[in-house]
């Protein structure tokens, strides 16, 4: 699989890094004439290169919520309400499989109807699917709930959370909420709206100069003419999936705050800025905007308390994984054991080769920890991630994953003792799942008032 060096990414140029894939193509995809031959070995291009040595993983640590130790779980409430841990919202992602438009923006309560619902599963199911169907799987209708998008549903639930834990602790909600640092990642259509979201919604009681920003650039397609692979300007813009996210981060001038009344007002900071800040986090905490759990609890405290102690021990990256269900197997990353590398790692879906959903015992949960963050960021800096492929409509993207830093840095496995299901606003199928932790989620005693408060300022 191509290696890539590292991210050379500036506001307004892109070249560098552009360049770095069109030279990547061609050291390692020359011997192929055309995007059609590469297209039909992608999976043998992107095959993990000891696929059929990998056996069942030997290192999985369990997670026992009742195990009445209460050292972690106050190391980790300590740790949050001090500003030691770092919140990451990945919010870029296109959301094609959806059919919505941006995630961010997606405001159930005007936009979707119990007939849209059926509507929209019926295309995904390739079945008619009624709308009495949908209904009987619904808490509420989508138009009984509070009209806030799911962006905005996102932070005001970290929000809610850390007031009530500040009043737990005996604190002052405001200063404990002023002390926390995020990082939002968003896409280059999304930038103006969510800075005037944040605006309106008044950074959602956090301090602005510790709300940091970043736009995860997409990039048109490669193509090949005559042995030669060259950037088409012609060709759709995709982003390069959350590895690139996460490369792109230690680049020069990508992460910004905005500091005064109007979103011109932006301090980009430097690489040496970035890196200062990243090391004055315990952890870092990934979240993406799709978990629909975490709309009713944003703050996993034993998962962080376990991350903190395994970070104690010299782990860099902390990854939940579940047991797949073998009545109805899912497709996603897989946890392995790696005979050459003696250790369990995970391996994207896209680099099994024909291993079957049904013989993936345990899976990615996509939800990830990462002790001492400047650590994976460093070491992102200076080694960069794996650059598997993919052919879409005719053109060649590459696809790095977030998932491949367990490879950088010493990574640990866990799974809970009482498993909890992947419940993620994905496709039309988790439309109903969506709604009714929607309303979950504003029957929580005090949120909707605490929205209002939020909003008012």
């Amino acid at each position: 699989m191509p290696q890539a060096t590292k991210a050379v990414i500036a506001p307004g140029s892109l070249e560098p890094y552009i360049s770095s894939c069109v030279a990547l193509a061609q050291e390692n995809l020359r011997r192929f004439s055309s995007l059609a031959e590469i297209a039909a070995r992608e999976k043998d291009l992107n095959r993990y290169p000891r696929l059929e040595r990998l056996s069942e993983p030997r290192q999985i640590l369990v997670l026992d919520e009742h195990d009445g130790r209460p050292e972690p779980l106050a190391r980790a409430r300590a740790a949050v309400a001090r500003g030691e841990i770092l919140f990451e919202h990945a919010a870029a992602g296109e959301g094609t499989r959806l059919m919505l438009g941006s995630k961010y923006f997606l405001d159930i309560s005007k936009e979707i109807t119990v007939e849209r619902t059926a509507h929209l599963m019926s295309q995904e199911a390739g079945r008619i699917i009624a709308p009495r169907e949908v209904a009987a799987q619904l808490d509420c209708l989508p138009q009984e709930l509070l009209p806030l998008s799911l962006g905005a549903r996102h932070m005001l639930q970290l929000a809610f959370d850390l007031q009530n834990l500040a009043r737990d602790l005996g604190e002052s909600p405001r200063e404990v909420l002023g002390r926390q640092h995020l990082l939002v990642v968003i896409g280059r259509e999304m930038l103006a709206h969510v800075e005037r979201d944040f605006y309106q919604w008044h950074f959602f009681g956090f301090n602005p100069a510790q709300v940091y920003f970043m736009v995860q650039e997409s990039f048109h397609g490669l193509n090949l003419e005559a042995g030669k692979f060259f950037y088409d300007a012609n060709s759709p813009r995709r982003l390069h999936n959350h590895g690139q996210m996460v490369m792109q981060q230690t680049a020069a001038r990508q992460l910004f705050t905005l500091v005064g009344t109007h979103a011109w007002d932006k301090k980009y900071h430097s690489q040496p800025e970035v890196a200062d800040w990243l090391q004055g986090f315990a952890d870092k905490i990934s979240y993406n905007i799709e978990d629909l759990d975490y709309l009713t609890g944003s703050l996993d405290f034993h998962g962080l308390g376990l991350a903190l102690e395994l970070g104690d021990q010299g782990y860099n990256m902390v990854m939940e994984v579940m047991a797949n269900n073998p009545a109805k197997p899912q497709k996603g990353g897989m946890l392995a054991w790696d005979p050459e590398l003696k250790r369990d790692v995970m391996i994207e879906s896209f680099q099994l080769g024909d291993i079957e959903n049904r013989d993936i015992k345990f899976l990615n949960r996509n939800f990830n920890h990462y002790p001492r963050p400047w650590v994976c960021w460093s070491r992102i800096k200076e080694q960069g991630l794996p650059m598997p492929i993919a052919v879409k409509e005719g053109f060649l993207y590459f696809q790095p994953v977030q998932g491949d830093i367990n490879f950088l840095v010493k990574t640990a496995f866990f799974r809970r003792q009482e498993m909890r299901p992947i419940r993620n606003l994905k496709s039309p199928a988790a439309l109903p799942l969506a709604i009714n932790r929607m309303f979950a989620q504003d029957c929580q005693p005090g949120f909707k008032e605490f929205a209002q408060q939020c909003h008012q300022g």
